[in-house]
């Protein structure tokens, strides 16, 4: 959507409040953190299809049921990160002025960052999984619907509109599907194109639609 439309950010104060996690929190994100890496090793080793959550959980040195504590499946492994909390953060504290899209463009250089600094064999492994791994892909639409929601919140706030209106909801899951597709472009096209590229560019579509 356009920079002067509706979704414009109100004019209102943005909190700057952005607490520190508290040692408990730490905790439960070393364990993911872990879990993670340990998933990330073994699929890189013997494939998605042969890595167990017995495996996982002896390379983390947690139980199984911890395993499962943080991560239901594991697809969830493979597709969750720490960042959806920091980066809501993030919006909540861009300028209310600043145009709505280049908020969104902001935030999402900022995820990058955070992401490559987990290494790019990660970001790419995840996104093959994503391609190549039915499973995964199907996990993922999932949970597209609770980061619309996340997003959902966000937006109401920023732009003085219902968090589920229809047009918030709109504009909330065609971002969130349009990251996806940047995710699945780029692992269909063999990590060739610079990822922060194409999320720019799947931005300038949601703001300007298909410019001839």
């Amino acid at each position: 959507m356009a920079d002067n439309d509706p979704m414009t950010a109100a004019r209102t104060s943005p909190s700057t409040d952005r607490p520190q996690p508290g040692l408990r929190e730490r905790k439960k994100i070393k364990t993911r953190t872990a879990i993670r890496g340990a998933t990330y090793r073994l699929i890189q080793e013997q494939g998605y299809d042969a890595t167990t959550i017995e495996q996982i959980a002896e390379l983390a040195e947690v139980s199984p049921s911890t395993v499962f504590r943080y991560f239901p499946t594991k697809e969830d492994i493979v597709l969750t990160d720490e960042y959806d909390a920091l980066l809501v953060a993030e919006l909540h504290a861009r300028p209310a002025d600043e145009p709505w899209l280049e908020s969104l463009r902001y935030v999402m250089q900022r995820a990058m960052h955070l992401e490559a600094a987990e290494g790019p064999d990660v970001t790419r492994l995840r996104a093959r999984l994503m391609v190549e791994v039915p499973a995964v892909r199907s996990r993922m639409m999932e949970s597209m619907s609770v980061t619309g929601h996340l997003l959902c919140q966000v937006i109401g706030e920023r732009t003085g509109r219902a968090p589920d209106s229809f047009e918030v909801r709109v504009f909330a899951m065609s971002l969130v599907g349009a990251l996806m597709e940047v995710s699945l472009y780029w692992a269909e096209h063999r990590h060739e194109d610079d990822l922060a590229v194409l999320v720019d560019r799947a931005l300038d579509v949601l703001g300007h639609g298909l410019v001839p």
